[in-house]
């Protein structure tokens, strides 16, 4: 679960963001001039700035809260967004898809070793996007945070609140909680990285925080984490495809169950925004204009691990050119979602509204030229390699 910007979750979240959750972000300023991330970056700032007429970021919050509530009290949330939530005896853990340590000793060392074996073929490159997935999903403690502040009406006010949304946010939290579990406990056993920098980096990133869209309300915190669940929906599943083509099948189940829980949760979000949508277009609209116009900041935006200073920008470019998560894919996300609220069809707006529609809607064809230039530029510059930590120093490529 992760920072983002111009391309997401890091996450988301994300980032970011998310690695993840994941992606690309924007505010990155010291994301190396060579690679095709930092260029989008740079053009899509510019775009941001053309754009501030569109709208305001401020929601009505007494109108909103309301909506909120009545979606609560009226049994929609129960109806249309608990049943996305998976019962717990039938849900997927960490210790199903993992060597068993209950097992006799020779058996767990042959388990062990034969995911070690499948682990070995996996290059570095792909092991640094899935060590940032996985430090973006480490950060679930802040995400929920910043998810009970933000939505306002949908909160936990008491933290065993019994209404719909808090009840949803708990559920949200606990699925999203064994994700990165399994990835850290795959990264321990298969003995390719080094823990304790990945650890401390973790660590970092919870210390660190999140940068989240400001004045924010309900609106906000939904479209934000629909991008963020797809983008890590997207990244945990080209993962898989990956681990596939070198070998790994473990590590595709594993990329494959986290990269389904992600595409449940995203339409859970979804269909929050298109119902919000049907009661106050001309209000979510407008929100989403203000979320694309700052961009959607990646979770783990703020990831360090006491080296690198540019980390996350560094883990972006792999990324990138990795394809687990790349522009394109941010390209195909905003696409996506336009189509999927709608939000061309919309009709009886305020002239704030009609602008933010416009701006919404000419975004994807603007995100694609964005990347064509990105793209052009990075294939004229010179490789460069980058140091990575979690990988015991090794370098890898950014480009």
């Amino acid at each position: 679960m992760p920072a983002l910007t111009t391309v997401l979750p890091l996450p988301w979240a994300s980032s970011s963001p998310l690695p993840v959750k994941l992606c690309f972000s924007m505010r990155s300023q010291k994301l190396s001039a060579s690679s095709s991330a930092h260029l989008i970056g740079r053009a899509s700032r510019a775009l941001a700035l053309a754009a501030t007429a569109t709208g305001t970021a401020s929601c009505d919050e007494q109108q909103t809260v309301q909506l909120m509530r009545h979606l609560d009290e009226d049994g929609w949330v129960e109806d249309q967004i608990l049943p996305l939530l998976t019962p717990v005896e039938a849900a997927w853990q960490p210790a199903d898809l993992l060597p068993s340590f209950a097992a006799p000793v020779a058996e767990q060392r042959s388990q062990v070793a034969e995911l070690q074996a499948r682990a070995a073929g996996v290059p570095d490159e792909l092991l640094v996007c899935l060590v940032g997935n996985m430090v973006t999903e480490e950060g679930l403690p802040t995400y929920m945070t910043m998810a009970n502040r933000v939505a306002r009406g949908a909160s936990d006010d008491s933290g065993c609140d019994g209404r719909g949304w808090a009840r949803w946010l708990r559920g949200w939290t606990a699925e999203e909680n064994r994700h990165g579990d399994l990835l850290n406990r795959y990264l321990y056993l298969c003995g390719r990285v080094d823990m304790r920098q990945v650890e401390k980096t973790v660590h970092h990133l919870l210390r660190g925080g999140m940068r989240m869209l400001e004045p924010s309300c309900p609106y906000h915190a939904f479209i934000y984490s629909s991008f963020q669940e797809r983008a890590t929906f997207v990244s945990h599943a080209h993962t898989a495809r990956l681990a596939v083509r070198h070998g790994d099948a473990c590590l595709a189940k594993l990329c494959g169950v986290i990269a389904a829980d992600e595409k449940r949760h995203e339409t859970a979000y979804t269909r929050a925004v298109s119902r919000c949508f049907e009661a106050d277009p001309d209000g979510v609209v407008r929100a989403l204009a203000a979320v694309m116009r700052t961009k959607v900041a990646m979770p783990g935006e703020f990831m360090a691990d006491g080296r690198d200073e540019n980390l996350f920008g560094h883990f972006s470019a792999v990324a990138q050119r990795a394809g687990v998560y790349s522009a394109k894919d941010y390209g195909d996300m905003v696409e996506h979602f336009v189509r999927r609220w709608g939000v061309a069809e919309l009709e009886g707006l305020t002239d704030d509204g009609r602008r933010a529609q416009d701006y919404v809607c000419g975004l994807p064809r603007k995100i694609r030229r964005i990347e064509e230039l990105a793209h052009d530029r990075a294939a004229q510059k010179e490789a460069q390699s980058v140091s990575f930590s979690w990988v015991f120093d090794r370098p890898v490529r950014l480009h």
